[in-house]
């Protein structure tokens, strides 16, 4: 066993690891799990937990809740971390839970960051999980579905942790103030505003927050009594830049960039100029973006607004020319115009209902009459033989058929009456109707038809 140095000794912990919570009463947060009655809190109290994922943001208890759980159902507790282990300790972890569990222990391993094992690492833990050699506790700041292998998440129960509500976190600060274990030992002046900006500013963090409280009360003015008063100007010192919550290579990434183009079709500029300056503020690519706005102008605008996909394609080449911070307006420029235009999404409807035909219709022929005919036994075999030019038609129009036999008649694209996508319908109508009566005035031997 390891022995503390004498500077080990004097360094003192930070707040958040002073107080972090010993029983299910002291923890703060999570009520739809941890509530009276509610699932977790059965599991728990009636000693019956099995191997489970928590997943949720930094800082809403995920590890407090695991050690809770050691200590309420009386197991052994092996804290493992998936940055700095391998499976080699993963092995010596498991032979070490397997003698706890012939001596008659029960034995919970605490994977932290378990999204940061790679495939053959989370395989280790499958013939232990399933001989109940040890009860799997992993937590994750990422989707488990993309991110714990399927054999693995199948034998675990997945708890959503949710971010705490700013009331939760003001009262987990005036716990600090109170507790001897954070500043309860002290005179500390601090108002409920100042408390409940700081709690704003945690974003849903009660680590970020009790790391903010210990900021301002150590850089707050103390009087010769030894009182401390934290100010305004101290608060805003300490919080001078607000941390974004966002990973541009998880979940959080494709949160933001849905809530961008949902506010985009919902026709809401100001939402979508905020979600624009989320992304870009905490450091997205704005060529990323601009790409997902290219395909939100074909997407949801199309033929409504044929200049939508100029905009887009323009801000495009202005982030590419430019890059950050210059583009930002350009890419602004491209939101509210694509936020303000008429929305269709007859295209995207249009190639969906396609792509279903073409892959459940993968070998049906191509219509000899368009077929390129450029040998001579292509030739003899009728390909391109009825071929009608359009352009050689008095109208532009011919009544040639280009679908397979099996798809005659089927309609694909669909035009709204939104904005300029009207007179593209029109447009449509009238030459379907064209197409018809000339097949029609065929099967008769009649003259083609006037549009």
């Amino acid at each position: 066993m390891n022995q503390m140095t004498l500077f080990e000794q004097n360094v003192p912990q930070p707040l958040a690891a002073r107080l972090r919570p010993q029983t299910l009463e002291e923890y703060a947060g999570q009520t739809h799990l941890l509530g009276p009655g509610k699932v977790l809190r059965r599991l728990i109290e009636s000693d019956q937990i099995s191997s489970m994922i928590f997943w949720g943001p930094p800082g809403v208890g995920k590890t407090t809740l695991a050690r809770i759980i050691a200590h309420q159902t009386k197991s052994s507790f092996i804290d493992f971390s998936a940055v700095t282990s391998g499976i080699k300790e993963i092995r010596t972890v498991m032979q070490e839970a397997e003698n706890n569990r012939l001596l008659g222990a029960r034995t919970i391993v605490f994977v932290d960051e378990i999204h940061r094992f790679n495939k053959a690492q989370q395989d280790a833990f499958l013939p232990f999980v399933e001989k109940g050699s040890i009860i799997l506790i992993g937590a994750t700041t990422e989707n488990p579905s993309f991110e714990i292998n399927g054999a693995l998440l199948s034998r675990c129960k997945v708890f959503v942790l949710q971010a705490l509500k700013t009331e939760e976190i003001v009262s987990l600060l005036r716990r600090a103030l109170r507790d001897p274990r954070g500043f309860g030992h002290q005179t500390i002046r601090i108002s409920d505003d100042a408390l409940s900006l700081i709690a704003g500013f945690a974003n849903g963090d009660a680590r970020s927050a009790l790391s903010t409280l210990e900021m301002v009360v150590l850089n707050g003015e103390m009087d010769e009594r030894g009182a401390v008063t934290v100010t305004p100007e101290t608060i805003e010192q300490c919080t001078a830049r607000k941390s974004l919550l966002y990973d541009k290579t998880g979940e959080e990434h494709y949160n933001l960039i849905s809530a961008l183009h949902k506010s985009m079709r919902n026709s809401d500029p100001d939402a979508a100029v905020y979600w624009l300056a989320r992304m870009l503020e905490a450091g997205e690519d704005p060529l990323y973006v601009a790409r997902r706005v290219i395909r939100f102008a074909s997407e949801d605008v199309g033929l409504a607004d044929p200049r939508a996909l100029e905009t887009a394609v323009s801000a495009y080449q202005a982030c590419h020319f430019l890059g950050m911070p210059e583009c930002s307006v350009h890419l602004t420029q491209a939101v509210v115009y694509l936020s303000l235009a008429p929305k269709s999404n007859a295209l995207y409807t249009a190639y969906e209902h396609a792509k279903a035909d073409a892959m459940q219709h993968l070998a049906e022929p191509v219509p000899l009459v368009i077929r390129n005919a450029p040998t001579r036994l292509m030739k003899d075999l009728h390909y391109g033989q009825g071929y009608q030019y359009a352009h050689d038609a008095a109208d532009k129009l011919t009544d040639m058929q280009c679908l397979p036999d099996s798809l005659l008649g089927t309609r694909y694209y669909l035009p709204t009456d939104q904005g300029l996508e009207a007179r593209y319908a029109q447009r449509l109508e009238q030459i379907l109707e064209w197409k018809r009566q000339a097949r029609s005035q065929k099967g008769r031997g009649d003259k083609k038809p006037v549009p």
